[in-house]
């Protein structure tokens, strides 16, 4: 099978190990590129650097010919948006996203997404542990980029997204509008009132404030503020 991971935490890495020594072809998406060292010495498949929800990213590692998409990075929005570009955009015909709330996963669901809870299988294995059964510890992923919320200024009415987007350090990736959200194309104008949803490095999310005199929240990295749809 052809296989696209997005993320290349401990989870990733080691999944995107197994699935390649088990002679799948695999491609491996993460916005550090240090992250690939945890992949193994018997790793043969290929790197790329960029976020999991970029259709540019996507397309570099060939998503329209992709058996499975896996979103494992550790950010729910990420994971949702990529699930959703992979599904929607793309017609991947296995496509999961790897969620930490699991009061969330009913939600997602209703976007026709398939999930995993890290929360949940921790609960399960500890449980089992408990009861005598075999015991797994608990995985914590990195990234070295944050989900954020933007709201849309007068300075920002009117422009593309590809006006706006700073290769590496920040990437719109949905707009909410009213009590609808749409994923964005380079050719999505932005309107004031707008909630923004995008990707920003950490390194550069003063600079991304100051250039487009925006505020930037924090709370989108935990959850979505409204179902994600076309």
């Amino acid at each position: 099978m052809y296989i696209i991971i997005g993320g290349c935490g401990r989870v990733g890495a080691q999944l995107a190990t197994m699935l390649s020594n088990d002679g799948h072809n695999v491609v491996v998406i993460d916005a550090s590129s240090s992250s690939f060292r945890r992949l193994g010495t018997s790793f043969n498949g290929l790197t790329i650097v960029g976020n999991g929800f970029d259709e540019r990213v996507l397309e570099k590692a060939g998503i329209t010919e992709a058996d499975v998409f896996v979103a494992v990075t550790n950010l729910d929005n990420a994971n949702i948006m990529a699930g959703q570009v992979a599904k929607k955009l793309y017609d991947v015909p296995k496509v999961v996203s790897r969620v930490y709330y699991p009061d969330r996963e009913r939600t997602y669901h209703k976007l026709g997404l398939d999930t995993v809870c890290g929360t949940t299988l921790v609960a399960h294995k500890i449980r089992d542990w408990v009861l005598g059964r075999e015991f797994v510890s608990e995985i914590n992923l990195d990234c070295n980029s944050q989900i954020v919320e933007i709201k849309a200024t007068p300075k920002l009415a009117g422009k593309k997204v590809a006006d706006i987007e700073i290769p590496n350090q920040f990437r719109p990736a949905v707009i909410t509008r009213g009590e609808k959200s749409v994923i964005v194309s380079a050719d999505t104008r932005i309107a004031v009132g707008d909630t923004i949803i995008a990707a920003v490095s950490v390194d550069a999310m003063e600079k991304v404030a100051r250039l487009f005199d925006v505020e930037i929240d924090m709370k989108a990295r935990n959850g979505l503020s409204s179902p994600i749809g076309s």
